[in-house]
């Protein structure tokens, strides 16, 4: 069975945070699959059309104007909680079209096909555009590995953010984060829990735009510090 044909029968939302991405949030929701339930932006606090072209687009759009890619994540939640029918599996993806939206189904493919829990696109398995990621993004994605595998034991090659979770594990974990430790809490949380999890190679191009984490030195820092706290805030 196809994973086309596993989710006529499954149903999966997609949660984007989205600040200042005019120019490519449209992108992305257009190459989402058709068999994706809601697709569901968060427009944090951007001070361009973020939310109207991602409404144009025909996606559900949220507002929330305290900043934080994590804070973005957790109003989404919210959102998701309140709808009358829960999704089975919730799908994590970027507004500023760098990941390949239609990679989707190759990412939840082991939750169809093997009941895994979690599931992490790995750029670093995948094929990447030259210049996709910047060095810090390589270091940082490098040296955050290693320290979870030396500390956690977790054999992961990146803290991608295109990934899948069952709905229903997502609650378990209790996710708190509001800034760029959103992800690595969500790995670490998911191993201390025992949660069965693996990566799944994607693809990386050049995003469009300017990052606003690797793209400022004061967001690689920020990020930086915040990803290696949360690394030893769990341990």
């Amino acid at each position: 069975m196809t994973p086309k044909e596993h989710t006529s029968s499954v149903i999966i939302d997609v949660l984007i945070p989205a600040y200042n991405e005019e120019n490519s949030v449209g992108k992305v929701i257009a190459d989402i699959p058709e068999s994706v339930r809601n697709i569901i932006v968060v427009n944090n606090r951007s001070s361009d059309g973020t939310g109207e072209v991602a409404g144009d687009a025909g996606a559900t759009v949220l507002d929330e104007s305290q900043k934080g890619y994590g804070k973005a994540c957790l109003t989404g939640m919210a959102y998701i909680k309140k709808l009358e029918k829960a999704p089975d599996i919730l799908v994590f993806l970027d507004a500023d079209y760098s990941d390949y939206p239609e990679q989707l189904l190759q990412v939840v493919r082991p939750i169809l096909d093997e009941d895994i829990d979690m599931v992490i696109g790995s750029r670093a398995r995948g094929i990447r555009e030259k210049g996709a990621m910047t060095l810090p993004q390589r270091f940082g994605n490098r040296l955050a590995t290693w320290l979870m595998r030396q500390l956690y034991g977790m054999d992961y090659s990146d803290l991608g953010p295109f990934r899948a979770i069952k709905w229903k594990k997502l609650l378990e974990l209790g996710m708190a984060d509001e800034n760029f430790g959103w992800t690595i809490e969500m790995q670490i949380k998911a191993h201390k829990m025992g949660l069965r999890t693996t990566e799944v190679p994607v693809d990386y191009r050049k995003r469009i735009g300017v990052s606003k984490v690797s793209g400022t030195l004061k967001g690689v820092l920020g990020a930086g510090y915040k990803i290696l706290w949360t690394i030893w805030k769990y341990r």
